[in-house]
């Protein structure tokens, strides 16, 4: 069964720039379409991203090093201070590849989708405008557009954009997903790793709509990218164990989630 991008995939990736961008966007689509849920590589990843943009990634090490920057997320029903967050609200028209940002909201999830910490309104601090509008992030939502705009040609998106910081120390453990094996309400997920370091675990793992598990695998580099439909199949990551207690224990993760307007 191909359950990844890296088994579909029949283009070389060290082809020249702009040579296959159309036809590697066209073979995650159909992954996408045809399984609900791919991963992609690092390497590919970023192939995808210069080719919708040559220097796309000309400002990682500031949009990498803006984690660093985060606030506790105050929301955790659970107690648990492992978590921070930053997050930022857009939106695109049907097709297009250009989208914008909207003036800052609180994030919303019924309790069905979060029994945990849903139902209330969540006010985070926002994403830095200067990450916001640096060549990496923009053009990982660029590439969403694109990539969902193929899936749905005639939707309307609200897109938000979540920076997650999850960290584990004196020898416990922090929780990606708290709330367990979910699905976010929403009809595509991204989910990009940015930084793990002196951890281990933090799995993700899709589940059928009876839970039943369809596969797992790990972000482990910079650039590994997870995307599901969140309307077929559901989620969750496990938890991440400090190994070094004399040093942090951190995962970096960002996450775009795109919902079809009505």
């Amino acid at each position: 069964m191909i359950t990844s991008f890296e088994k579909a995939a029949e283009v070389p990736f060290n082809a020249p720039i702009g040579e296959t961008s159309e036809s590697d966007v066209d073979r995650v689509c159909r992954t996408i379409a045809r399984k609900d849920f791919c991963f992609i590589p690092a390497a590919r990843t970023e192939g995808l991203l210069r080719g919708l943009r040559e220097d796309a990634l000309s400002d990682w090490p500031a949009f990498h090093d803006s984690w660093d920057d985060m606030p506790v997320d105050g929301y955790m029903a659970d107690g648990g201070r492992y978590r921070r967050r930053r997050h930022a609200t857009l939106s695109a028209l049907p097709s297009s590849r250009c989208f914008q940002v909207q003036p800052h909201q609180p994030h919303y999830q019924k309790l069905d989708y979060n029994p945990l910490n849903g139902g209330i309104a969540r006010h985070y601090d926002p994403i830095r405008p200067d990450v916001l509008a640096g060549h990496t992030l923009h053009t990982l939502i660029t590439l969403g557009c694109e990539l969902f705009g193929r899936l749905s040609p005639y939707s309307p998106w609200h897109i938000e954009v979540h920076q997650f910081r999850i960290e584990a120390q004196a020898g416990g453990t922090g929780h990606p997903t708290p709330e367990g094996v979910h699905q976010d309400g929403v009809n595509f997920v991204m989910m990009a790793m940015v930084r793990r370091t002196n951890m281990v675990n933090g799995s993700t793992t899709i589940y059928d709509r009876d839970k039943q598990r369809l596969d797992q695998f790990t972000l482990q580099q910079p650039l590994d990218l997870a995307i599901v439909n969140d309307e077929r199949v559901f989620h969750g990551v496990t938890p991440i164990v400090q190994l070094d207690v004399g040093a942090p224990a951190i995962r970096d993760v960002l996450v775009i989630t795109f919902r079809r307007k009505p």
